[in-house]
């Protein structure tokens, strides 16, 4: 355990969990929309602004790590009265969820381009209808695991969040992750598993759009 700043013997899970921010050049488009849009529908990282634009939804989401952002775009579509917070540290993710919202003009999704710790550690607590980490970095070399994302405060952090019944949805297709994340989620006591059968978690929940990440995984 490194010990070289008081910082990180306060919180020794507080390292980065993502590779790259940036893979190939925005087009022309996208970035006008991170320069223009993205100041719009960024949450502040203010407790007293963190819901501006929010309020009114009678019930509030939020997707961890949402890639090329097809999921969060469809569940804002199909949910209009729905509020939707989508955190994603990757730059190009971040530009495909802009281009969709600015193509639909939804008016129900906010974005937060980093570390989606830091939206969870000033958001109130039990305001959380539903969590989504789908197809999170499974980091599969041993070396590595000291990087995944579900790890034991993280999951403290979840459990705040979420309404009492409130759901937490995760997808891997690492076997391994899998069993990982089942574990120390349980581990927590706060959870309960819905599955009663192997088809209830190898079936995807109603409503469910395939990702080009899940095809190609």
């Amino acid at each position: 355990m490194a010990t070289d700043t008081p910082h990180k013997q306060r919180n020794p899970e507080r390292r980065r969990l993502w590779g790259r921010a940036q893979g190939r050049p925005l087009s022309a488009h996208q970035a006008r929309l991170v320069k223009t849009l993205l100041p719009k529908l960024a949450i502040s990282l203010t407790p007293e602004r963190l819901m501006a634009g929010l309020e009114h939804y009678g019930a509030l989401s939020l997707e961890i790590g949402f890639g090329g952002a097809e999921h969060l775009l469809h569940q804002a579509r199909e949910n209009p009265g729905h509020g939707f917070i989508g955190a994603e540290p990757f730059l190009n993710g971040v530009a495909k969820a802009l281009a969709g919202i600015d193509k639909d003009n939804l008016e129900n999704l906010r974005l937060h381009h980093g570390d989606v710790r830091q939206v969870l550690d000033i958001l109130p607590a039990a305001s959380l209808q539903n969590i989504y980490i789908l197809y999170p970095d499974p980091w599969p070399k041993p070396r590595h695991f000291k990087r995944r994302l579900i790890r034991g405060e993280f999951i403290k952090s979840l459990h705040k969040a979420l309404k009492p019944g409130g759901n937490l949805y995760f997808a891997s297709d690492i076997p391994s992750y899998v069993d990982w994340t089942l574990s120390r989620v349980l581990a927590h006591t706060g959870f309960n598993w819905a599955a009663n059968s192997a088809n209830d978690w190898l079936t995807p929940y109603p409503n469910w759009p395939s990702t080009r990440y899940e095809a190609k995984a």
